[in-house]
């Protein structure tokens, strides 16, 4: 049976997979690989786990040509988008790739001309803005050749403010590869993953982010509509610095009577429950005490070990954060 389709098929129409184990019928993979390509989620992972498919077995199940060249594409360009020496031609309509060389030869010779026939585009390799002798780099203008652009022209069209904020909302570009990014407002979290560049980065501040940036005090919370105010950060981390210690103190001292009583307690409850058909039915009331008994006694003695390395490990790291993290972003 096909995990997907849930439907009866022959063994010959589970194709193997040289990245894993995993076993589905040879349409399920099909429609799983068409969708995941025209979506650009390249790297393709197993529709079970997130082992990446091999080229090899992609081009062998997908049905079509124009599909396997998508895919060629995408996987260039993802590879091509994670190398910072890589320049795009900035003039419109006009997408071609101009491959980074040595920083040495950049900084002596930063003109670049585009390949494309019918173009010859010449821009710098620093600032990307076409080419300057005369003058030094100047900020990056915004181009109609990148996303960012063709968003702040939409916003300013004839739609309206309000339809051009609720599209600003909605749609913005990667802080990687300036692709465009799309969140649906269904509650979703703001943690984003571009299937261009694979970029992880923040909804709210549009920032490339480890997996602790929501914790950190940075005013972006992983299911708000946008950041903190600068002031409510600030007073937020003052609170959590200067009422840590009654708060840690707090929690120890009801943890640690919790878990010293609370496991004991437990396990003898646990121990001394049993249904008509288990094997605690069939002992006398005699071996039943002395089973509730032994089971309290092991957990009198290795809850305060549990207790000291919990209240050990987790004030310490507490105290860290507090007084680490959050004190290093209020000086900032």
């Amino acid at each position: 049976e096909c995990p997907l389709c849930l439907l009866p098929q022959p063994p010959e129409a589970f194709p193997s997979l040289a990245s894993c184990s995993h076993r589905s019928c040879w349409a399920c993979l099909e429609q799983y690989l068409c969708l995941a390509v025209s979506e650009s989620r390249v790297p393709v992972s197993c529709p079970h786990c997130p082992a990446a498919l091999l080229p090899s077995d992609v081009h062998r199940l997908l049905p079509e040509p124009a599909l396997r060249d998508k895919y060629e594409e995408f996987l260039l360009r993802r590879l091509l988008v994670a190398d910072p020496g890589t320049r795009w031609c900035p003039a419109p309509d006009c997408r071609y790739l101009r491959a980074g060389t040595a920083g040495w030869v950049r900084a002596c010779c930063p003109r670049l001309t585009c390949g494309r026939e019918g173009c010859g585009t010449e821009f710098c390799y620093h600032c990307r803005q076409p080419w300057h002798p005369d003058g030094p780099c100047a900020p990056p203008a915004p181009s109609l050749a990148t996303p960012t652009a063709q968003l702040a022209q939409l916003e300013e069209s004839a739609h309206g403010e309000a339809l051009a904020q609720a599209e600003a909302e909605d749609i913005k570009v990667c802080p990687r590869c300036s692709a465009f990014i799309m969140k649906i407002n269904d509650g979703s979290c703001n943690r984003m993953n571009c299937t261009v560049c694979g970029c992880l980065f923040c909804w709210l501040c549009l920032r490339e982010i480890s997996d602790v940036h929501f914790l950190s005090p940075s005013g972006c919370t992983f299911w708000g509509k946008r950041p903190w105010s600068r002031t409510r950060r600030i007073l937020w981390q003052l609170g959590m610095v200067l009422g840590a210690p009654m708060v840690i103190s707090l929690a120890a001292g009801v943890a640690v009577p919790v878990i010293t009583i609370g496991i004991p307690i437990y396990m003898g409850r646990k121990v001394l429950a049993g249904g008509p058909g288990s094997r605690r039915s069939s002992l006398s009331g005699c071996q039943q005490c002395l089973s509730v008994t032994s089971s309290v006694l092991l957990s009198l003695f290795v809850s305060p070990i549990i207790t000291v390395l919990t209240v050990g490990v987790g004030v310490p790291l507490v105290l860290t954060y507090v007084y680490g993290t959050v004190v290093l972003s209020l000086c900032r």
